[in-house]
């Protein structure tokens, strides 16, 4: 009988229990460039069936306006509020929770898969993987609708894992500055922060800053380093953008925070 695992994950264009060849790439190309795509990393059936799922499941979602600092850390009180360390950014979008997720759901099934924590581990370099002690941390649904967008940031986690369930029609595009700054130095790039943000985010850069696009297609898993590659999604100016967050933690017991679950969740539990 064929693993659940086997016919929700493209094993034939994706061999992900084949470190030593296939792993290999995606480790060098993730080294590379700061993030790695694989396109149809889901079939086709498993990949309607998420969208379909989340479809029935967006009326759950908590939709929420926040606004924070590239950084993502509390204002710097050695800086004015128009520095780029302080300047506050906006970020609109929709979450559905660990807790809301199905238990029959096939992205439960990735999520505690030991081949695919295992690909995951080899190519980001870590020893385990484990989830999220809260109950909403793990698994996430983000939608994006008209208007909505990611902010650009950095990221605090050295890693995120992503999969991709429905593509906005237009806009909703994933944009990223590679090596922006250097957070294991000290290096916070202001002046280069604050170039980006002096433009309108609805506009594309004056190309004194090379920006990269990814054109992530449904079915497609990303990785991704974020914590010194600034990044963002774009305004969704057509259609609705759906994707997974598969959140991971490298050492047991940790939580979000308190605040961070009421501010994306609009609860702590």
């Amino acid at each position: 009988m064929t693993p659940p695992i086997k016919r929700i994950i493209d094993f034939q264009k994706h061999p992900i229990d084949q470190l030593d060849r296939f792993g290999a790439g995606c480790k060098q190309q993730l080294e590379k460039t700061g993030s790695l795509l694989l396109p149809n990393f889901i079939t086709e059936q498993a990949i309607a069936q998420l969208k379909a799922e989340a479809l029935a499941h967006a009326h759950l979602a908590y939709y929420c306006q926040h606004t924070h600092t590239a950084y993502l850390s509390p204002p710097d009180l050695h800086y004015p509020a128009a520095h780029p360390r302080n300047r506050q950014i906006i970020s609109n979008k929709g979450c559905i929770t660990d807790d809301q997720i199905p238990e029959v759901s096939l992205l439960r099934i990735i999520y505690a898969d030991r081949k695919f924590q295992k690909f995951l581990c080899y190519v980001l370099e870590q020893d385990r993987l484990f989830d999220y002690s809260d109950s909403l941390s793990s698994i996430n649904v983000h939608y994006y609708a008209a208007d909505q967008e990611l902010g650009w940031h950095f990221d605090n986690s050295s890693f995120a894992v992503t999969l991709m369930i429905q593509p906005a029609e237009y806009g909703g595009e994933f944009e990223y500055i590679p090596r922006f700054r250097n957070h294991e130095t000290g290096d916070m790039n202001f002046a280069g922060v604050g170039q980006v943000l002096d433009h309108a985010f609805d506009q594309p850069l004056d190309g004194e800053v090379d920006s990269i696009k990814l054109n992530i297609m449904a079915g497609t898993l990303a990785l991704f380093r974020g914590r010194n590659s600034l990044h963002r999604v774009t305004p969704v100016t057509g259609g609705n953008r759906i994707q997974v967050v598969l959140a991971y933690n490298t050492e047991p017991g940790i939580a979000l925070s308190e605040q961070a679950r009421l501010t994306f969740y609009g609860r702590t539990h």
